[in-house]
């Protein structure tokens, strides 16, 4: 619903008004709705390898799923780049593929090569899932979750996540990382029933997940649906949007308060449909996006969260400050968080964000 027609009167406050409020947590108001200058700010990847803080408790860690299942190690990370930064709002430290694990999944990482999976090969392989220890396997998480809640500081937004079905069902079944996606398409395109299992298992599985997250002390939710741009329309509407938008629904039935970020990169045009159909909150534009066209057709609906290219970041200087200043301008005047269009690169410099940072703080409308 365009929440600019709900028959509030002016949902969108600024100015002066903000001063009524300003003990709540800017990016939870941004995300119901209102407008605030300079806008709130945090990064996808915030926690992760340009710190060399992070590098450093990473090689205590172990593995890497070992650093996601150590609730003080996973919350230290966390936490890193919002003492340095003083980002609005706190990611939980994990990974999407914690699901597939805590299901059964073998998973591991490979320096160098990323995540890998004993791939899914058909329906039949669903029998080897087990949906009835999940919660118990991702006990760590919800107590990282409960641990970072005790530990920001109080104007600091704690953001759970999980990813959509769609993209974690691609990992599933590919066995990893993949540019083409086809042993995942092949499977949806010749068996749709079979792979409709899948999805709805993990529908379940990720409501669930994002419900604990919630009650462990999450105060916003973001969905990341990595790969939904890879579907031509129709796939994407039944993969990827009528998916997401049953999580969102189970979520909001039951904390109808959380607001829910919804990332459906890759979506192009059919963002309008996801702004209008999902259910979501906010939703994360990625890098390809038009920001007046986002402004005009998006905007009026939800909240926006976005978009700066990360090579951008990665690059600095002038590049930097001159996009980041166009998207302020553009976006800014209405709900918006900045943030970027994917996730932060592991080689940029954390000056360059520093910088970015300050560049935010300052600007106004």
């Amino acid at each position: 619903m365009d929440k600019r027609a709900s028959g509030v009167e002016d949902p969108f406050l600024s100015g002066s008004e903000l001063s009524k409020n300003e003990n709540q947590k800017r990016l939870l108001r941004v995300l119901r709705g209102e407008i605030l200058d300079p806008p709130p700010v945090w990064l996808m990847r915030q926690a992760g390898r340009y710190l060399d803080e992070y590098r450093e408790v990473r090689a205590q860690a172990g593995g890497f799923l070992d650093l996601c299942y150590n609730p003080e190690l996973a919350c230290e990370v966390t936490l890193q780049p919002i003492r340095r930064f003083g980002f609005d709002a706190a990611i939980l430290f994990s990974d999407i593929l914690v699901v597939p694990h805590a299901l059964g999944q073998k998973v591991w990482f490979e320096e160098g090569h990323g995540p890998r999976l004993d791939p899914l090969r058909g329906v039949q392989d669903l029998a080897t899932l087990d949906p009835g220890r999940m919660e118990e396997r991702l006990q760590p998480v919800f107590a990282t979750v409960s641990l970072l809640r005790r530990s920001l500081p109080p104007e600091t937004s704690l953001i759970g996540f999980a990813g959509a079905p769609w993209t974690v069902a691609s990992y599933m079944i590919e066995g990893g990382s993949t540019r083409d996606f086809f042993k995942a398409k092949r499977w949806a395109y010749s068996d749709p029933q079979g792979f409709s299992q899948l999805i709805e298992l993990l529908v379940d599985a990720t409501s669930g997940y994002l419900l604990a997250q919630i009650e462990a002390g999450a105060e916003a939710i973001q969905i990341f649906d990595s790969w939904a741009g890879v579907w031509p329309e129709a796939e994407f509407r039944r993969w990827c949007l009528a998916p997401a938008r049953e999580i969102i629904e189970r979520v909001k039935t039951v904390h109808p308060e959380v607001p829910i970020i919804l990332f459906p990169r890759g979506a192009g045009p059919l963002y309008a449909d996801v702004a209008a159909q999902a259910g979501a909150d906010a939703l994360s534009l990625d890098t390809t996006v038009p920001l007046q066209w986002a402004a005009e057709t998006l905007q009026p609906k939800v909240a926006l969260q976005g978009n700066l290219d990360p090579a951008v970041l990665l690059v600095g200087g002038k590049a930097q400050a001159e996009a980041v200043e166009r998207i302020l301008s553009t976006l800014g005047q209405g709900p918006f968080v900045f943030n970027l269009g994917h996730g932060i690169d592991k080689h940029t410099p954390p000056d360059n964000v520093t910088r970015l940072v300050e560049q935010i703080r300052a600007w106004r409308r």
